[in-house]
């Protein structure tokens, strides 16, 4: 088994180490007789950084546990000259790694608050590249109980209390109040001890005291299946996402030509107004339709005891066609062949109640001269075609179409 040497000292960003086996498929890696590079495990993301050989060095591009109890480092390139028994050295990323403690830290100090104040456990935990996120098993979650979990899991850090590891045996384990005892798995337990605080097994790297945590922000909250999820993010994970938002809120403020603490306000009166005239455009767009399918009727001659209206629009959405095609088929006995050029070429076929011809198969056959595609019932399809060319024609083919089948 690879020497973790993790377990014993988060802050070892350099080591030096022995190549056990090299790894060509799926992707180039290494397996050491040590590390310090922590695998993905535990809802913890995994360290990156450089193996250092003879052959060059290499960036760690993953880091992962194999079944048998070893660490693969998966690089970048292939290596060529190391072999078994090559000495290599390894650098962490160390940016990286203190941002893991943070975020890792963070979560026992937050899960442990809230089984404290609400008694909330915890039942997984999830770390990204720019949030985090835990899932409480709870029935309810309000705004007032995750601000008040906050507010203490900051003053924890405030406090700066020691942040502990010690190994014990699992009868010892069983003894000490843990907040969460892992299945029994193993002799020997690995313990993160929050001085008065928080007791758990776990393997992940983190910070020696509270304070270096730096803060923690709670930022959403939503409902799963096992209870609520609440995210968060800490450190100076916490100061970017926290600019970020002041960013965009300041961004956000400039268009409306407000203060940045006016801008829901401002926001609700734009949806109020956008609501507004949605349906003035609406009720125009329904005058309108019933006013053009009017003059189409008025103008079209009848045949066979039904008007066909063919008509191809420049600038008309597919709705607008829709809404025609409704209002020319109401009106009158009428079989209506629409279409539009812009903003995307469509085209709708339509009948009145009781017609004998099939819309959908007559868009079908024409869709199939045009490259398009689309479908629909007896009397409404539509569809959309990738150019506006040839449409005219395509609906004066479909209109003669009709004449002929009318004429049997």
């Amino acid at each position: 088994m690879t020497e973790r040497l993790y377990y014993h000292d988060s802050f070892l960003y350099n080591f030096d180490a022995e190549v056990r086996s090299v790894v060509e498929t799926p992707r180039p890696g290494l397996i050491l007789d040590r590390t310090a590079f922590y695998p993905t495990s535990g809802g913890q993301l995994h360290d990156t950084g450089l193996i250092v050989s003879p052959d060059g060095k290499f960036a760690v591009t993953e880091v992962a546990d194999t079944e048998d109890g070893h660490i693969v480092h998966y690089l970048d390139a292939p290596l060529k000259d190391v072999q078994p028994g090559t000495r290599v050295s390894g650098e962490i990323d160390a940016a990286r790694r203190r941002d893991h403690m943070q975020q890792h830290s963070a979560q026992h100090v937050l899960s442990s608050t809230f089984v404290r104040l609400f008694g909330m456990p915890t039942v997984s935990f999830h770390m990204a590249d720019d949030y985090c996120s835990i899932d409480l098993d709870a029935p309810s979650l309000n705004k007032d109980q995750v601000e008040s979990a906050e507010r203490l899991a900051n003053e924890i850090l405030v406090e700066d209390r020691p942040v502990d590891v010690r190994y014990v045996t699992r009868d010892e384990a069983e003894k000490l109040g843990l907040r969460k005892l892992p299945p029994a798995e193993r002799d020997q337990l690995r313990l993160i001890d929050i001085r008065d605080w928080d007791v758990t097994a776990c393997g992940g790297t983190h910070v020696s005291r509270t304070g270096q945590i730096g803060g923690i922000l709670l930022r959403k909250t939503e409902k799963v299946r096992q209870g609520y999820r609440v995210e968060f993010v800490a450190g100076q994970r916490a100061v970017s996402i926290a600019r970020r938002d002041f960013s965009t809120l300041t961004e956000t403020a400039a268009l409306f030509s407000a203060g940045i603490y006016d801008v829901p306000q401002q926001a609700r009166k734009s949806l109020e107004e956008i609501k507004s005239l949605r349906k003035q455009r609406e009720q125009s767009q329904d005058e309108l339709a019933a006013a053009q399918a009017a003059a189409l009727l008025a103008e079209t001659p009848e045949s066979h005891g039904r008007k066909v209206v063919v008509r191809t629009f420049s600038d008309r959405d597919l709705n607008f066609l829709k809404l025609l095609a409704q209002k020319l088929t109401r009106q009158s006995p009428a079989i209506a062949l629409l279409a539009t050029e812009s903003p995307q070429p469509a085209l709708v076929f339509a009948q009145s109640a009781g017609q004998p011809h099939d819309m959908g198969t007559l868009l079908k056959e024409t869709m199939a001269k045009l490259g398009g595609r689309g479908g629909g019932s007896k009397d409404l399809a539509q569809g959309g075609v990738p150019r506006s060319e040839g449409i005219a024609a395509a609906l004066d083919a479909a209109a003669q179409t009709l004449t002929r089948n009318s004429s049997r």
